[in-house]
């Protein structure tokens, strides 16, 4: 048989159907090596690369709320990011993806976070528009809250409009150089001038005070040797002395002793601060000391002074007449109220007529 080449073939052709299904079994095992080292990891990796996050992202992106992503996305540190990652990375996906969507959201952040900021300034800017600041010094607006004419609610209105509570006491400044100022009890009454302070008073009682800070004001002085005195006054201090300003009245004819003062302090330009250190302290001692003089030296412009005055001033009689003698000259001389007043000015129970 085996020098037969013919009955081989004879074989073959008489078991053609072994033939053949040995072919097929041979077949499906390639097939069987295909599928088990090119399909099966295929679509292995493909369920698991793609299907299966894809499923998931879109179940957790259905499930979870708008507002539960944006504050995860707004929450979650890089940290997070990177190791999201990582995740993808070591399950089979495109690094240059992932480096993609990282890039993306870390961009994103940034982008929302300025496009906020800027919304609030605009929101800031519209809101400070809309509620119509005022100046803490308006004017028109101190004017009525200090025009005691002017209606109950109009000068409650004007009040919170200069940012004033109106649970809380206020005082009314009179300054000789600049327009009316308001402020809350407690604050410091600061001036470059000659200034009036009024007393602290509920927020509509604030003309009554406007009223006193006026007259406090014509109480005030210079503080030069020629118009020695204090340049700030407040009408609290000044008890039953307010009432020499009904008697005195700028411009017309000041009383005698107002005189003698003027004509002496003309002749003698020590005079004027010497009197008023001696009205204005507790001693002769103390006196010398305020206008840096010896103790003698004092007293001999006091005796020459005496002289041209025609009354003692060492008395305690003596010495309470100078003190009045002073004030009254400074209610003489009180300047008239600066440009801006002139509605103020006239109104309101003020004493006297200069300020």
């Amino acid at each position: 048989m085996n020098g037969d080449p013919g009955g081989s073939v004879r074989a073959v052709e008489s078991a053609p159907g072994a033939v053949i299904a040995d072919s097929a079994r041979a077949v499906s095992q390639v097939a069987a090596v295909d599928r088990a080292g090119a399909v099966t990891p295929l679509a292995d990796t493909e369920r698991a690369g793609a299907v299966t996050p894809l499923a998931d992202t879109e179940r957790a992106g259905a499930a979870a709320p708008l507002a539960d992503t944006e504050r995860a996305e707004a929450a979650a540190p890089l940290a997070d990011t990177e190791r999201a990652g990582a995740a993808a990375l070591a399950d089979g996906t495109d690094r240059a993806a992932v480096a993609h969507g990282v890039s993306d959201r870390v961009a994103s952040s940034v982008v929302d976070a300025v496009i906020l900021e800027r919304a609030a300034g605009v929101l800031r800017l519209v809101l400070d528009r809309t509620r119509g600041r005022a100046p803490a010094d308006d004017p028109a607006l101190v004017e009525t809250l200090l025009d005691g004419t002017a209606p109950e609610a109009a000068r409650l209105h004007a009040a919170r409009r200069l940012g004033l509570d109106p649970t809380v006491p206020a005082r009314a400044l009179a300054p000789l150089d600049e327009r009316p100022r308001v402020v809350p009890a407690g604050t410091q009454a600061d001036a470059v001038g000659r200034l009036g302070v009024g007393p602290c008073v509920p927020v509509l009682e604030l003309p009554r005070s406007w009223a006193e800070a006026r007259t406090a004001l014509r109480f005030t002085a210079e503080g030069t040797p020629q118009d020695p005195g204090p340049r700030v006054v407040h009408a609290e201090e000044l008890g039953g002395i307010a009432l020499l300003a009904d008697l005195v009245v700028p411009g017309a004819e000041p009383p005698s002793d107002v005189r003698a003062l003027d004509a002496a302090a003309a002749s003698t330009p020590w005079l004027a601060a010497t009197l008023h250190a001696v009205a204005a302290t507790a001693s002769l001692r103390a006196a010398a000391s305020e206008i840096n003089v010896h103790h003698s030296t004092l007293q001999d412009r006091l005796a020459h002074a005496e002289h041209l005055l025609g009354w003692p001033v060492r008395t305690p009689q003596g010495r309470l007449r100078l003190q009045l003698a002073l004030t009254m000259r400074r209610l003489a001389r009180a300047q008239p109220p600066p440009s801006g007043w002139e509605r103020l000015s006239g109104r309101g129970p003020v004493r006297g007529s200069g300020a």
